[in-house]
């Protein structure tokens, strides 16, 4: 801790001695800030020439960020801001190739790299611990937001927005683009178009009124001029907010800055880009549409009912959006949170969709509803949703449940944990939430003066005084609300392909021969574009590592491993700010196959179910107020070299050092005092996994077909597709009928379960947080330990089971599809090398990224090499192809064998590859990484070698892999989610390719 406040204080000197830097540079310092929640010095900055806003956050955080917003309101909903996001990174002045962005993400040792369309601005972050990384990263950012060649370039329009495609003049015509196919995607799943007509609905009369991402429908009318007209009038250091944060020069990032800024003008496009707020209605509306159901789908409970409201006016204070965002937990932020506990215990629905309460935009929203509803129960959920909060308003929240919700976000902004999200990048979107409509970017970092000043209220007032005039105002007497029904449609999705090929039909009825053969002719002259490599002149262009900025060894955990009771404890002494970090893992293998999956709901149920003493509603309040959280998984892997797979139970934890006794009691009372007697929460349980399984299959398609393949090729992938695959959610539709007819076994299975993992033998027992803390958690470590039984209740045979090894297309109401490939590779005997890292990973970023997306129009294609299983896997993602992706997969080989590759770009494939498999991570996650090897049998000594093979990668490696990646072409196991059009002509073109399994 001293350390921090010596540096802390250094940063400050540092920005003293930056402002006179800042002003030969041109730049005004607006407000310099001390942000103490975050121990960091932040200084707004206005570039004097073109009115451009820098924020430069210094601190000790290695992990540096940048971003830069522009404020881009669309108009209509030809989704110019998403193309543009796309667009913009396919060459620039300084970096004149087809994509540095791929060049980025080739030899880069980037935290963060990508860009994100929101309904009103669009951000352009990126992430790296390496300063000189992070120089360049900035570097390529800014020369391509502000001098993009796409804005010269028809062919870079039509290749990331959309374009007519025509092969050769007698096929027919059809539409391509990333985004195009992109926003078909979207618009295939139903939750996503219930958030769409909500938010459009709500907003009718401003830019949130249209779709920045851009409707399929009408993305085909933007032209090339607009699209150009867009850049000019918002791409402009006027209209932009630049975000610094980290612990590199702030005099550096200004030099950057001004090299770009100079070159420009002032400009009106601050004042042309605001977003006038929607005024509030009189009177409540109710809209109702339609979303793609399959044909012959029991449509009796597929209804979708959404409540909305739009809050406020005008932006709320930063006090009230605080009570809010409580206010928003209380009722739905966890499963015993009342407004969310009651519309699922009502039965008249299987999950709550909305969000709550959303506040990035200019005017909050809160939206509340449920899927899986009957037609005719459509009116009670929203009398229910009324009827709950006006109960609240009247009667306000159990003391208990305002202590949970107030530890569980205070923790949350102490902990700062973001995860594998970068800090940075985290507080740079809280602050943006305001900045970009020209409010204090500062206040939002801040929350200790504010939560107190709440906690206060609370104290003072009673939390009914705080909440419920928050209810009644915002909500109840509100009249500007939308209710929003979706209703499944079987023919929606034939119905709209039916009116693209009739619009296809009519364009080219409206064209001559002669117009039709130049149309032929610009797709090959695409193509070729597309498929044609960058000269190496310009890919030296983009600035890249040497390997001599490298480490030669991987990032060190320290991990002292001890036993407590007879059980191994691993130890990570890592500075975590006071927070303990706890996984108790327990072995799965002893389970009875019959019982495996049923284990994701036993998982669940440990935390929604009540004890003898306790509801499950007190049983969450408890581990709200004494803890971060607990969690409870399984988790499956294959071991190299191993055929017996890995199969664990973790239990997940984090508490405040002096909380920890609470940790491990409530760790206990959790695995042990549950009692699973609760059948109709237990029905719930069931319905709101059906309903997610069902919804991942439309948004997540490649994650179903991954799953599947594995489950085809091995052990560890058929358990864990038991457990979160269509074998999941078949499982799931059978056993919704079976807890009505015999819950008793049902209950019986699940205490079986428990008494086959609960047991000291097997266990294992991580932690991570500093030294201290450790060791004075040691004693209530060692009574929970005491608690287990010494051995487990039973004995059962192997698992040992895979799935047919077919050809499967698991068919959906969808627009696009999802593509996969795969094979065991060290079936084939290839011996694992760190090199497949840097080829597998050379492979996605080159010949699938060119194939697949660029010349594809998929949003996405990428192949991964599971090492500890020896599967080697393609998949592609919103992809308008289906065998045309296939051949590509096939094309791998040829493309290794043929590979030549320059210095240059083996060193960026090997950087590239050291930053996949050594990343950065916070410290929790350091010790969870390292726990996960310690499961798989990965040391640190293998770790070296693989780092040194990776360093040592040749093209000799590239052209060896060629035989391993021949095996799924010849003998890969192909499986799809798609829709019923395409496999019927998949079939149709390759007879009997595809055993076809409808889900929906």
């Amino acid at each position: 801790m001293q350390a921090n406040t010596i540096n802390f204080w250094n940063f400050k000197a540092e920005m003293d001695e930056s402002h006179d830097i800042a002003e030969k540079l041109g730049f005004e310092k607006i407000s310099e800030q001390t942000i103490d929640e975050y121990k960091s010095t932040a200084v707004l900055y206005k570039h004097k020439k073109t009115g451009a806003e820098v924020m430069s956050v210094s601190n000790d955080d290695e992990n540096k960020v940048f971003g830069i917003v522009f404020r881009t309101p669309p108009e209509d909903s030809t989704g110019i801001p998403h193309i543009l996001e796309h667009s913009v990174f396919c060459g620039s002045r300084k970096y004149p190739l087809k994509d540095p962005f791929v060049e980025l993400l080739k030899g880069s040792l980037h935290t963060f790299l990508n860009a994100f369309t929101s309904p009103d601005r669009t951000c352009y972050p990126v992430a790296s611990t390496n300063v000189k990384d992070f120089y360049n990263l900035v570097d390529v950012y800014l020369d391509a937001v502000f001098f993009p060649k796409c804005i010269e370039d028809f062919q870079t329009f039509q290749q990331e927005g959309w374009h007519y495609e025509l092969n050769n003049p007698a096929e027919d015509i059809s539409f391509k683009g990333v985004v195009f196919n992109e926003m078909k995607g979207i618009y295939s799943q139903p939750d996503r178009i219930l958030g769409r007509v909500s938010r459009q609905a709500l907003f009718p009369e401003n830019t949130y009124g249209v779709d920045s991402g851009g409707d399929p429908k009408v993305i085909p009318k933007l032209t090339f001029e607009e699209f150009k007209d867009f850049h000019r009038r918002y791409y402009h250091p006027g209209n932009a907010k630049i975000w610094f944060y980290g612990d590199d020069d702030p005099n550096e990032r200004l030099r950057i800055l001004s090299g770009y800024l100079d070159q420009f003008e002032a400009s009106s496009a601050s004042n042309e880009s605001k977003v006038q707020p929607q005024k509030l209605f009189s009177a409540p509306k109710r809209i109702i549409e339609k979303y793609p159901a399959g044909e012959g789908e029991d449509l009796k409970k597929k209804h979708m009912v959404c409540l909305n409201w739009l809050l406020s006016e005008e932006p709320l204070g930063l006090e009230t959006e605080l009570a809010l965002g409580f206010l928003d937990h209380l009722l739905l932020g966890t499963p015993a949170s009342p407004l969310r506990r009651i519309l699922l215990e009502s039965g008249l629905g299987d999950a709550i969709v909305g969000g709550g309460i959303e506040d990035e935009l200019l005017q909050p929203q809160f939206s509340v509803g449920l899927k899986g509803v009957s037609d005719s129960d459509i009116q009670k959920v929203e009398e229910l949703v009324a009827d709950t909060l006006k109960k609240l308003a009247e009667e306000g929240f159990a003391p208990e449940a305002v202590e949970a919700s107030m530890n569980t976000i205070e923790f949350s902004l102490r902990e700062n944990n973001t995860g594998s999200f970068p800090r940075g990048l985290s507080l740079m979107l809280r602050s943006i939430g305001k900045w970009i409509y020209d409010m204090d970017p500062f206040e939002p970092l801040r929350y200790e003066k504010r939560l107190q000043s709440l906690k206060a209220r609370i104290a003072e007032e009673g939390s009914k005084a705080v909440f419920s005039p928050l209810i009644e105002k915002f909500i109840l007497n509100n009249p500007h609300r939308v209710t929003v029904e979706l209703q499944p449609d079987p023919d929606k999705a034939s119905h709209d392909e039916t009116v693209e090929k009739e619009i296809l039909e009519k364009v080219r009825a409206g064209m001559t021969e002669e117009d039709l053969a130049e149309l032929a002719r610009a797709t090959q002259e695409l193509r070729l574009k597309q498929e044609t490599p960058d000269p190496p002149e310009a890919l030296r262009s983009v600035p890249s590592l040497s390997l001599q900025d490298i480490p030669r060894k991987p990032i060190h955990v320290p991990t002292e491993i001890g036993e407590i009771n007879g059980v191994k404890v691993l130890q990570h002494d890592l500075f975590t700010n006071d927070v303990v970090y706890a996984e108790i893992v327990f072995d799965m293998s002893l389970l009875k196959k019959e019982h495996l999956q049923l284990v994701p709901l036993f998982c669940q149920s440990l935390l929604e179910m009540g004890t003898k003493d306790m509801d499950f509603v007190q049983l969450n309040q408890l581990i709200g107020r004494k803890t971060g959280g607990i969690s409870v998984y399984p988790f499956t892997s294959s071991v190299r070299g191993k055929v017996d797979p890995c199969t664990r139970i973790i239990v997940r934890g984090k508490a405040m050092a002096g909380r920890v006794e609470d940790l491990f009691n409530l760790m206990n009372c959790i695995l042990q005092e549950v009692q699973f007697t609760e059948q109709q929460r237990f029905k719930q349980l069931v319905c709101q996994n059906k309903a997610r399984m069902e919804s991942q299959l439309r948004g997540s398609g490649h994650g179903i077909a991954a799953a599947r393949m594995d489950a085809k090729l091995n052990v560890a992938g058929w358990i864990a597709e038991q457990m979160r695959g269509i074998s999941y959610l078949e499982f799931l539709r059978d056993l919704e009928k079976k807890v009505d007819q015999d819950w008793d076994e049902i209950a019986s299975s699940l205490e079986g379960i428990r008494k086959s993992l609960l047991s000291r033998k097997g266990c294992l027992v991580n932690m991570t947080a500093d030294g201290k803390n450790i060791t004075n958690s040691t004693n209530f470590l060692a009574k929970f330990l005491d608690s287990l039984p010494s051995d487990p209740f039973s004995e059962t045979g192997s698992w040992h089971a895979q799935l047919s090894s077919g050809n499967e297309a698991i068919v959906i109401p969808t627009q696009v599809n999802y593509v996969g490939k795969a094979a065991n590779i060290y079936e084939t005997g290839y011996q694992l090398s760190g090199s497949a890292y840097v080829i597998s990973k050379h492979i996605r970023n080159t010949w699938l990224w060119d194939h697949i997306r660029v010349s594809g129009g998929a949003y996405g294609g990428f192949c991964d090499f599971d090492t500890h299983s020896g599967v080697f896997s393609y998949l592609s993602y919103r992809d308008p192809n289906l065998l045309k992706t296939l051949d590509v997969y096939d094309g791998t080989p040829s493309f290794l064998r043929e590979i030549e590759l320059d210095d240059d770009t083996l060193t960026k494939a090997i950087i590239g590859a050291i930053g996949y498999v050594d990343p950065y991570r916070l410290p929790n996650a350091k010790g969870y990484s390292s726990l996960l090897r310690y499961l798989r049998g990965i040391t640190d000594e293998e770790r070296e070698r693989r780092r040194e093979e990776i360093l040592s990668t040749s093209l000799k490696d590239f052209k060896e892999f060629a035989d391993a990646v021949e095996a799924v072409k010849n003998n890969g196991v192909v499986v799809a989610v798609a829709s019923p059009e395409d496999v019927a002509v998949a079939n149709g073109e390759r007879p009997g390719f595809f055993d076809v399994k409808k889900v929906l």
